[in-house]
C-alpha cells in the first residue's frame, strides 16, 4: 500500500507524542543503562567530605555482588589449590645472624629479665603466649612463655598464615611448635654451664625472639570429621618455609635457620 507524505508525517507525529507520554509517566525508561544508579545532586552536594558519598556506597555494594577470583577460589567459584614450592635453600633464605637480630632485639625489646620473679612483675611489658589456637608451646625447660606485644602479634600472624597456606594447598591443619621464648639471665647462665658455646647475650633475653621447630608439628584433629591423612614433616617444613620467607620479605622479622637446634630462630622487626 502506498503511503502518502502527509500520512507518513501523521504517523511520525503520533509516535513522537506517544514516546513523550511514556517518558513523562515512566521517566526511568529514558535513563542510560548503568550498573550504579546516579545520585541526585542534592545528595552529592550536601554530603560531608569526611563521609563516604552515596555514589561510592552504591558502587561498593554493586562491586561486592560480583564474584571475583581470590587466593581461595577460582573465578568460577571452585576451590583453588596451590602447589608447594618451598624455598631455594634454607640457609640462604634465612641467613640473619645473631648480631643482626640483636640490633632489633635491643630496639624493640625489654630490659633483660633477671629471673622468673622479675618476669612476673613485668606484665605491663610482656604478653603471655602459652595458649593459642594457631600454635603450640612446647614444654619449656630454659625459657618462659612471654613476648613483647610486637613479637606476640608476629607469632600469631605466622600461625594463622600457616593455617591459610595448608588450607589452600589441601593439606590437613597442623600447628607450629614454639620451642623457646623469653630467657631470663638465670636461664642463660644455666645453659652456659652445660654448654660453653651458648651465647651469653642472647636475643631471647629481650622478649623479641622465639624459636619454631621445623621437624615436629601438632595435628589439628576434627572429632566429627574423617580421620586425618598422614603428612610428612618435610612437607609441612616446606610450607612453613614459604610462610616465613613472606614475613621476612615484608621486613617483619629476621630469621636464622638453625641446623643443630632443628628450628627457625627469629626476632621481630
Amino acid at each position: 500500500m502506498k503511503i502518502t507524505k502527509n500520512r507518513y508525517l501523521q504517523v511520525f507525529a503520533a509516535t513522537v507524542a506517544f514516546l513523550a507520554l511514556v517518558r513523562l509517566v515512566f521517566p526511568g525508561v529514558a535513563r542510560p543503562v548503568s550498573s550504579v544508579e546516579e545520585v541526585p545532586d542534592s545528595i552529592s552536594c550536601t554530603a560531608d567530605k569526611k563521609d563516604t558519598s552515596a555514589a561510592d556506597e552504591l558502587a561498593s555494594s554493586a562491586a561486592s555482588e560480583v564474584p571475583v577470583s581470590s587466593k581461595w577460589y577460582k573465578a568460577d567459584g571452585t576451590l583453588l589449590k596451590n602447589r608447594i614450592y618451598s624455598v631455594p635453600t634454607f640457609k640462604t633464605t634465612f641467613p640473619d645472624s645473631n648480631s643482626v637480630q640483636m640490633a632489633a632485639a635491643s630496639k624493640y625489646g625489654v630490659k633483660p629479665v633477671k629471673d622468673r620473679k622479675d618476669a612476673e612483675s613485668r606484665k605491663k611489658e610482656l604478653v603471655y603466649i602459652g595458649a593459642n589456637p594457631y600454635f603450640h608451646v612446647d614444654k619449656l625447660n630454659n625459657s618462659i612463655p612471654y613476648l613483647v606485644p610486637r613479637a606476640s602479634v608476629l607469632l600469631q600472624d605466622i600461625g594463622r598464615a600457616f593455617f591459610d597456606s595448608l588450607t589452600i594447598k589441601g593439606i590437613p591443619l597442623h600447628k607450629i611448635i614454639v620451642t623457646s621464648v623469653l630467657r631470663t639471665k638465670d636461664d642463660v647462665q644455666k645453659l652456659r654451664n652445660r654448654n660453653q658455646n651458648a651465647t651469653e647475650n642472647s636475643c631471647h633475653l629481650y622478649g623479641t625472639t622465639f624459636d619454631l621447630c621445623y621437624n615436629r608439628y601438632i595435628t589439628v584433629e576434627d572429632p566429627e570429621g574423617p580421620a586425618r591423612r598422614a603428612v610428612r614433616n618435610d612437607t609441612l617444613k616446606w610450607v612453613l618455609s614459604e610462610v616465613l620467607r613472606d614475613f621476612r620479605q615484608q621486613k617483619r622479622c629476621y630469621i636464622k635457620y638453625e641446623v643443630k637446634q632443628g628450628c627457625f630462630h627469629m626476632t621481630v622487626n
